[in-house]
């Protein structure tokens, strides 16, 4: 890792990703190092619109939510890395692979996404990245995953 880490606040995310209420699913990015690798954190509060349905009684994040998030802090790592920050970045899925879940993430956790870039530079627009999602160290969910980046011209 580089000495200096980029970080990226609610406000920059705001600036790279195009999501918002109720689907923006990362609050900070506490490390970036590059394109290399990236910790997000999402804050999972009960207030959430899908703790309403899944599951009444026992609310659960949805493993596909907990992928997004991975998938967010890496489009949040690559937008920050290549300053693009008021650009129109979108990034679009295309494969997520060996996908595992090993712990219920629920309301009051905190979700650590540790992201890792398996291929992708500058100038490319499919790039690929590991993720790791844990809550207090125990891995949540793990996963690859393929994106499109539509860089701005």
């Amino acid at each position: 890792m580089t000495e200096t880490l980029l970080r990226a606040d609610i406000d920059l995310i705001q600036r790279i990703l195009p999501h918002r209420y109720p689907f923006l699913l990362v609050d900070r990015v506490v490390e970036i190092d590059g394109f290399s690798s990236a910790l997000g954190i999402k804050n999972v509060s009960m207030n959430e619109p899908h703790f309403q349905g899944h599951f009444p009684g026992r609310p659960i994040m949805p493993g596909v939510t907990i992928i997004e998030a991975m998938a967010q802090t890496a489009a949040v790592m690559v937008g920050t890395a290549l300053d693009l920050a008021d650009k129109d970045l979108k990034v679009y899925f295309m494969a997520i692979d060996s996908a595992k879940f090993r712990r219920m993430v629920v309301p009051g956790d905190v979700l650590k996404m540790r992201i890792t870039t398996k291929r992708g530079k500058p100038g490319a627009k499919v790039w690929k990245f590991s993720g790791m999602a844990e809550v207090e160290g125990e891995m949540a969910a793990e996963a690859e995953f393929t994106a499109m980046m539509d860089l701005p011209s």
